[in-house]
């Protein structure tokens, strides 16, 4: 390794104070998180959903049914189970029943089409799934062609006012509602190995290829979760916050960020059970009181725009902090929310595989708009050489962002080559490109070379290409990301396509193809646009230059490259 000017953690001197550079975290299993915040806060709101209030006393219970009930359907320790759920309260019962069970999470998006859903049940290896009731038809579909045993299946009144005693069971699967009513609480006992036993297969796309599974350990999301209420400091006040739940918590943004530290440190979680719906949202406002709200850009967006935003603003008041990550923030946004709301919004930084959070903003030193803070402690992050990681570069230069911390995944699940690949050293190498200052704040310049970001949302060209090529029209297929205009920092998926020979570049056919995709990826990777040309630019061994079709359209919008 080159000189390293990160060695002595140049961001530390600028920490809150009472923030520790190091910290000595418990050896637990992650579900202890809820068995001591029932234990201390036992009468305490867990779970507010639809004006329906769950206790920590009655969430305990119910996660230790569910781990009877797993188990007496042959679960073993190691095994895997799917969530397949919205932001209902029966997502952070199941997550926590499975693994009160000795079981492994696997968090499948709602937005997953049959193709997804499919892949990810497979290459996790799932038994068991535990899924809203929308999805059965989904899951009937592809059940033949997965591992599943068993369907467990919930629907967005269990656990509402409007709960139903003994809903209707459906054939080929069982209703959650009657199997914790029906099963006496007795979770197994075992020892936990805190480092190497694993919380979640948090499926991700990586840099290339098809998704993922990160293989996230207690260790790592204890760590996580522990380091960040550390670094809030006297700002998450244990069994007093109210955090705001719109993120969804499949993702691992949510999952940590609004689930796991919220559950650690005795919080309400105020659920929100479609985060497109910003009436909901904001009746969920008016009623929990939050203090806390983690979102990301577009979700701030799309709430300025609201004409009635000024006749929630007494009850936005309550909001003391926001979380915004996945995307770059806008400047005149954050001054924009946080002068109509009195909250204030911390930006930061992390990935799938670092459980997530690595960077953030402090919350009383100095924020510094377009950073995405210093790394939390027991983080190093660096910036190497782009070709070579282990030339360190100086400070203020970019290269490729490379981290090593408690938080770091211990690799992709059946995958040593792609884990051997992101993996070097006990660092992570993340493809994102950046560069630090002089105080130790980072900055993200450029994302991984090919992944394009819809509105937060991940999405890989190889994957939305390799369902394309399926289809028989086309004979060759490129995507990239290009911005959208009217969301800054967001963009749109575009496909290049090449037709065979004997079919017509028409706008029908630009429809069919559009159809072709929302049937086998979600709707946020459907092309937006389409262009047919006769060739695509190619390396001499066959190799589509997406870099090239990148300066096309920047040349197209009058930008220079």
């Amino acid at each position: 390794m080159s000189e390293d000017p990160y060695s002595d953690k140049p961001w530390v001197k600028n920490y809150d104070e009472g923030v520790p550079a190091t910290i000595d975290y418990p050896e637990i299993n992650v579900y202890e998180f809820l068995d001591n915040s029932a234990k201390d806060f036992g009468g305490r709101t867990a779970i507010w959903f639809l004006k329906n209030k769950i206790s920590y006393k009655k969430l305990k219970d119910i996660a230790d049914r569910l781990a009877t009930a797993l188990v007496n359907l042959g679960l073993k320790r190691g095994d895997v189970v799917a969530i397949m759920i919205p932001n209902f309260p029966q997502f952070a019962m199941a997550y926590y029943g499975i693994l009160k069970a000795g079981g492994i999470v696997t968090a499948c998006s709602v937005l997953h089409t049959e193709h997804e859903l499919a892949y990810q049940l497979n290459d996790a290896g799932a038994e068991i799934i535990i899924a809203s009731d929308n999805q059965v038809e989904k899951i009937n579909k592809i059940k033949e062609r997965t591992r599943l045993r068993h369907v467990i299946i919930t629907n967005v009144l269990d656990y509402s006012p409007m709960a139903p005693r003994n809903p209707p069971e459906i054939s080929g699967t069982m209703q959650f509602l009657n199997l914790i009513n029906n099963t006496k609480p007795n979770p197994p006992t075992f020892e936990t190995n805190p480092k190497e036993d694993i919380v979640c297969l948090q499926y991700t796309g990586g840099t290339t290829g098809l998704p993922k599974g990160a293989m996230l350990t207690h260790h790592n999301i204890v760590s996580n979760c522990v380091a960040v209420v550390t670094w809030a400091g006297q700002e998450f006040r244990r069994g007093k916050e109210t955090i705001l739940t719109n993120l969804p918590l499949f993702h691992i943004y949510g999952q940590t960020v609004c689930m796991n530290i919220h559950i650690y440190m005795g919080s309400t979680l105020a659920l929100n059970p479609d985060p497109r719906d910003q009436k909901s949202l904001f009746e969920v406002i008016k009623a929990t009181h939050p203090t806390m709200f983690p979102g990301v850009p577009t979700m701030y967006m799309r709430l300025l725009e609201r004409d009635d935003l000024e006749d929630y603003a007494k009850d936005l008041r309550s909001i003391r902090i926001c979380n915004t990550g996945a995307a770059p923030m806008p400047p005149e946004v954050q001054k924009d929310f946080e002068e109509r709301t009195g909250g204030k919004i911390l930006e930061g930084y992390g990935l799938t595989e670092t459980s997530p959070v690595t960077n953030s903003n402090p919350f009383n030193g100095q924020r510094k708009i377009g950073s995405v803070g210093m790394p939390i402690p027991d983080t190093i992050v660096r910036i190497v050489d782009i070709d070579d990681y282990t030339k360190i570069l100086p400070l203020g230069k970019e290269g490729e962002i490379i981290i090593q911390g408690p938080q770091v995944m211990k690799g992709y699940w059946n995958k040593p080559d792609a884990s051997a690949y992101q993996l070097k050293d006990g660092w992570l190498l993340t493809g994102d490109i950046g560069k630090m200052d002089e105080d130790g704040y980072f900055y993200i310049v450029d994302r991984k070379k090919d992944m394009i970001n819809v509105s937060g949302f991940k999405v890989y060209p190889r994957e939305v290409e390799d369902v394309l090529f399926e289809n028989e029209v086309i004979e060759n297929v490129a995507i990239i990301g290009i911005p959208d205009p009217e969301l800054p920092g967001s963009e749109k998926v575009k496909a290049y396509v090449v037709l065979k020979d004997g079919y017509k570049e028409t706008e029908e056919m630009k429809a069919e193809i559009k159809e072709f995709c929302r049937k086998n990826v979600a709707p946020y990777k459907v092309p937006k646009f389409i262009e047919f040309r006769k060739e695509l630019p190619e390396t001499l061994v066959g190799k589509v230059l997406r870099k090239d079709l990148k300066e096309i359209e920047a040349r197209r919008r009058g930008e220079e490259v």
